[in-house]
């Protein structure tokens, strides 16, 4: 065998070990930062995965260079991520910085312009989800919910007109009063943190979520601020 395809040989070796390392590490990645689908990713999950993928094509582009300092940018990334992620599960306040927070786009029957356009969100776009979930008919659609991914989600009215005290969304996460939930079921924190008094809720640092439908709470408390 000559020199030229000696060192051929050589690079198409090096092309299979760097796929397979980059395949695992990518893999590994992925799996520290956690499982997510796809139409669930936030914008931040978007660009870190296309950040990702685009390093590992750069290191195919030139094996010369040294294969793991073209991995470090890819793990600097995933702990960035990841130190965000945790971050954001001690602070709704960053979670919603990050992510947005779920906005409601049909409110008890009614659209809310404001809404869509602070979301950049227009009828074209909100009558292809709807038909998505089969719905044709506005009239039938109680709440639609934007959320943080892009999803409508939507809730249908029931035989029965659903009561104002029903929200779809909690009044307490992660230790902190919604004030806006609160608002749409006419309520104040005064009331609240009354209601919750009476069924010995007088911490509302360890409650995790809390919601109201239906005069009924439902409160999962938060066991490691015990």
């Amino acid at each position: 065998m000559d020199e030229g395809s000696v060192i051929e040989v050589d690079i198409y070796i090096g092309i299979i070990f760097r796929t397979t390392v980059i395949y695992l590490v990518i893999w590994f990645l992925f799996r520290m930062m956690g499982k997510r689908e796809v139409g669930e990713l936030s914008v931040l999950d978007l660009v870190v995965s296309i950040m990702i993928g685009d390093i590992a094509v750069l290191s195919f582009e030139d094996l010369e260079k040294p294969f793991i300092r073209q991995t470090i940018p890819m793990f600097v990334l995933a702990i960035l991520q990841i130190t965000l992620a945790f971050a954001s599960l001690k602070s709704v306040k960053l979670r919603y910085f990050m992510d947005g927070k779920p906005q409601i786009i049909i409110n008890q029957g009614k659209i809310d312009e404001k809404a869509m356009r602070r979301q950049r969100y227009n009828f074209d776009d909100l009558l292809t989800q709807l038909r998505e979930q089969g719905i044709i008919d506005l009239n039938e659609v109680q709440f639609a919910i934007l959320e943080t991914s892009g999803r409508l989600s939507v809730i249908k009215k029931c035989d029965e007109e659903r009561s104002e005290s029903q929200v779809p969304f909690p009044l307490i996460v992660d230790g902190e009063i919604q004030e806006e939930n609160l608002d749409k079921i006419g309520k104040n924190h005064f009331w609240l943190r009354h209601q919750l008094k009476k069924l010995g809720e007088t911490n509302i640092k360890e409650i995790s979520i809390c919601g109201y439908i239906d005069g009924q709470f439902y409160i999962d408390k938060n066991e490691t601020k015990k």
